[in-house]
């Protein structure tokens, strides 16, 4: 469990929670927004760890009797409600961990606090149980609702939450996180940041993930060497993509990456604004060979190829496609 010192980014949300903690008004329910690994967690921690602390200080004291009991997962005044049901949170786990427990006070704290991880995916039911305690809660009542995004939630509980959402962080701190704390090599980490698109965790994710590197590398051969392959063997590639479960959308992500920095390349020949800055000499063999007009059909062909297997096209023909554009621009 991090403080809010030791979290990378989101210095907005920490300054936030920083400064009801100080000015002594903190409300009564929050919801963080933003995708999997982006950090929600480690901020709700970092806030309930805050509050409960007895020191009452703006970063948590690690050492005190509250401090510890958080840290064993034992403080008996911070909830995390749980699901059996991968997909839902029911209303009768929000009964039963949240309303039928909300009316008895704090044991050892000013605070009594519950993290709902994953609320969105709340029923209408759950979320209309919730909202009667949201609706009249507690003095001492804090719920932290973690959420992918807002969607699904009912106009009057987002109405009686204060919204935080989470922003991408710069490429540069996700690159120094990776280099500096992981020793991921400088190379690897300029595709790994990129590819995460701001999302800490999922740099963290895929920089520690043997079958991404696999891909990678797979990907990488592939599109520089799609010129010289025959049709036999790009329907091959795409065989073993499907036996190989690969993460299509995936595949698809890296191949916009790649062609964004061919073009960037034709454009300003500038090797310091590319990903792939180790391929640079790929990049000016393509590059001369290509026209504008055909690497702007190579990367309407990607956009295309993910629209297809969103809408569930046979995989196999949609990368077929895509491929042969590819080879022919």
């Amino acid at each position: 469990m991090l403080t809010f010192q030791e979290i990378i980014g989101h210095e907005n949300i920490k300054e936030h929670f920083q400064r009801v903690i100080r000015e002594q008004k903190v409300s009564h329910a929050y919801m963080l927004v933003g995708e999997a690994g982006m950090g929600k967690k480690s901020l709700a921690d970092a806030f309930a760890l805050t509050l409960l602390c007895e020191k009452g200080r703006m970063e948590p004291c690690m050492e005190c009797h509250a401090c510890k009991q958080v840290l064993a997962g034992s403080h008996p005044d911070l909830v995390y409600v749980t699901h059996e049901k991968p997909g839902s949170i029911g209303v009768d786990e929000i009964r039963e961990q949240i309303n039928d427990s909300v009316m008895v006070r704090p044991y050892s704290s000013s605070y009594k606090i519950y993290i709902v991880d994953e609320a969105e995916k709340m029923t209408s039911q759950a979320q209309n149980a919730l909202l009667k305690t949201l609706e009249e809660p507690p003095s001492y009542v804090v719920i932290l609702l973690l959420a992918d995004s807002q969607e699904s939630f009912l106009p009057t509980i987002l109405s009686r939450c204060v919204q935080l959402k989470l922003k991408p962080l710069r490429d540069s701190v996700v690159r120094g996180y990776l280099t500096g704390n992981l020793g991921v090599a400088e190379g690897e980490a300029d595709i790994y940041a990129a590819f995460a698109r701001g999302n800490l965790g999922k740099a963290v994710q895929i920089a520690s993930s043997e079958d991404f590197r696999n891909m990678y590398q797979e990907v990488l051969h592939l599109l520089k060497h799609i010129r010289d392959m025959d049709i036999s063997e790009l329907l091959d590639y795409i065989r073993k993509l499907k036996e190989d479960s690969v993460d299509i959308q995936e595949v698809l992500d890296f191949m916009l990456m790649w062609y964004r920095d061919v073009l960037l390349y034709k454009v300003t020949t500038d090797i310091n604004l590319l990903i792939f800055k180790d391929e640079y000499g790929k990049f000016k063999e393509i590059s001369d060979r290509s026209s504008y007009d055909g690497l702007k059909r190579i990367l309407e062909a990607i956009d295309k190829a993910k629209v297809r297997l969103n809408a569930n096209v046979n995989m196999e023909l949609a990368m077929e496609l895509m491929l042969l554009v590819m080879k022919e621009n």
